[in-house]
Order: C-alpha cells, then structure tokens, then sequence
C-alpha cells in the first residue's frame, strides 16, 4: 500500500467510491461542503438529506459494505498496488484541474509516471495497418523524446501506442474502465504486465468492477485530463476515441488528428476533428511545438526547488503573473484565465507548477488560494 494512505486515512475514501448513485462531480461538492472524507462519513442521516442526497446513496455511505472495503484493502496490501486520493500529493496535478476529476485513482505500478509529461494517443479498436504502424512510430518518437504514452489499453490502435513506448523504453500509462484485479481486454494482459514494470495501469473503479459499457466515457476523461494533449490516430465518426477528444477540448487541452484518405471511413473522425480545431499532425514535431511551452512548465512543476531568496525566482512567465492574481481568497480558473489573457492549457500548467512549488492550494470546486 502507498505510504502515504494509512489504512484509517483510505477507508473513507473507499466508502465513497463504493457509494451508490453520486457521480464523481457531485462527490467533488460534498467534499467542498465538509473538506475531508471522513467528514462526509461521520456526517448524521439528516445532514446528507439534507444535501439531496438519495436514500440508497446515504445508506451506502452509512452503512457500507463493509466485505468490499476489506476486499479493497487486502488488494491494497499486495506489492505494487496503489491507492491515490486527490488530497494526495501524488495525484496528477493535471487531472485535479478538470471539472469532474476522480476521487482517486487505483494504480498497478511506478505511481512516478502519473507525474510526468503525457501525450494520450487513442484511435480504433479497428485499425488499417498503416494506423497501427502510425501509432507506433508516434508513440515510439514521443517516448524518445521524453514523453510518457498515455492510453487505454483497448485493442487496435491504443495497444500499437503502448508498445510503441515499450519499444523506446519510455513510460507509457494504461488507464481501464474496470477494476484492476481483472484484465480487460484478456488478449492484453501480457502487454499489461509490461506496462506495470515501466509506466502504471490505473483505474478510478475499485476491484470486482466490470468492464460496463458506461464506464468507458469516464475512463476516457481520466486519459485525456492527464495529458497535455490527445492524438487521434484513425477514428470513425462515431467513435469512443472523439469522445476523448471532446473531453480534452472541454479540458483545455491540446487536440491533435492525423489526416488520412477521403476513401478511409477511419478518416472521418480525424477529419472532423480538423475541421473543429484540431492541429493537423504529420509527424511528432507538430506536436512537439504545440505542447514546448506547456511541456517546460510540467517539468519545472515536478522538479524540486531547494533555492533560497524571493519565493519567485526561477518562475517562468506565466506562473509569476498567475502567482500575482492569487491571493488568500479564492479564486476560480477562468477568473484567472479573464484576468491574465492566458490561454487554458498554459494556465492549467502553470498552476500545477504553482501548486508542486508549494506556493498555491487548490480547493474542492476548482479554486486557488495563496499559500504564503
């Protein structure tokens, strides 16, 4: 189990999770109203009504089952598992900011690779092979570069993406939409292992839980939300893959899509993404000088300071304007993208740089606050 969760500190977290009938964002506006887990918890019967919420839901915050917590728990127990809660330093800065970010992640592996830089690349379970050789060589000269893959490990081109990174020696990160004590889909679970020793498998869904078409959307948001950016490699029109996409817009985050032939129904996604936004991609350059600046701010976030002087030297540009527009009230994200001009993708770096500086704290809700 992580250090960082004793078992008394996860086991709120893991009623939560389990709770019936309350998405994630909801759960975000509790934890607003009481500030912790256990809060929520130890909550009275009226209080939790009170909020609106359900019968079924309370009973299953007061009442929970307490065989599928010890299940969680005795996974938790076993090497290499992992539980990160959002309270947690651990937690992809990133994946903080967006608007319905899990409560926490479930992680099979190195959690280090949930703070390095990423560039999600997703497409069909249903490639050509020259969409499954694109995903490779793509995958393999972002990880050469120092960028770690991020997918989801579904057959066709998410699987080319993951071994593309394997083959540069890169990390790559797998996020499911089942519970990690299962395999899905089974012809993967010997990449999955290479994965592990790597990169990470995650999962916002605790143990027993089964690949269910509806949970895949979720898993999409968690793909998109921790990378920098999301490439589109050969998606049909009606695609899991431009589900994604829309997410990393709605992110804040940079789109890119391969263009293909007008005869390849694959195209078609990708095309429309173009035609929406998206940076047509040729090779990895494209996508190199879109993400430069956002990359630069990532790495200075994950690098400890142990300077001494002003609190601002070494700052880059855009976390010193955003540092001077925080202050002990809170603040919101787009007050601060309407107050400094910056664009949504450099002001979701920055902050994260802010944040692992130590210099500023995000509350529930989205909103910033002035540390020191």
């Amino acid at each position: 189990m992580d250090e960082q969760n004793p078992i008394q500190a996860v086991i709120p977290w893991l009623i939560l999770i389990r709770a019936k009938g309350i998405s994630p964002r909801r759960f975000n506006e509790l934890l607003s109203e009481f500030c912790s887990p256990s809060n929520i918890t130890n909550a009275e019967t009226t209080e939790l009504k009170r909020l609106g919420l359900n019968q079924d839901t309370i009973d299953s915050i007061v009442t929970p089952d307490w065989k599928l917590i010890e299940a969680d728990l005795d996974w938790l127990t076993r090497s290499g598992n992992h539980f990160i809660s959002m309270h947690d330093l651990s937690y992809p800065t990133l994946l903080g900011h967006i608007t319905d970010p899990p409560l926490g992640l479930f992680v099979r592996g190195q959690v280090a690779a949930l703070a390095s830089t990423q560039i999600a690349i997703v497409g069909s379970r249903n490639p050509t092979p020259g969409g499954r050789r694109t995903a490779t060589s793509f995958a393999e000269a972002l990880g050469n570069n120092g960028i770690t893959i991020t997918s989801g490990l579904a057959l066709g081109i998410d699987s080319a993406a993951h071994q593309g990174a394997l083959n540069a020696d890169a990390r790559t990160i797998a996020v499911l939409g089942n519970g990690l004590d299962t395999v899905y889909p089974e012809k993967n679970r010997e990449l999955l292992e290479k994965i592990i020793v790597k990169g990470a498998v995650v999962s916002e869904f605790p143990i027993y839980t089964k690949p269910l078409r509806g949970n895949f959307p979720r898993r999409n948001r968690i793909i998109s939300g921790m990378a920098t950016g999301t490439l589109i490699v050969e998606a049909a029109l009606k695609s899991g893959s431009l589900i994604t996409a829309r997410f990393a817009m709605e992110q804040g985050r940079e789109v890119f899509a391969i263009p293909g032939s007008i005869y390849n129904p694959l195209s078609r996604g990708c095309h429309e993404l173009i035609r929406n936004g998206a940076k047509l991609t040729e090779n990895i350059e494209h996508i190199l000088e879109e993400t430069g600046q956002l990359n630069t701010i990532v790495r200075q976030a994950n690098q400890t300071s142990d300077c001494d002087g002003d609190e601002n030297q070494g700052l880059d540009e855009y976390s010193k304007l955003l540092l001077d527009n925080i202050g002990y009230e809170p603040v919101t994200i787009d007050l601060l993208i309407e107050e400094t001009g910056i664009s949504t993708q450099l002001t979701v770096a920055a902050l994260q740089n802010l944040e692992l500086l130590n210099l500023i704290e995000s509350l529930p809700g989205g909103s910033f606050i002035r540390k020191n």
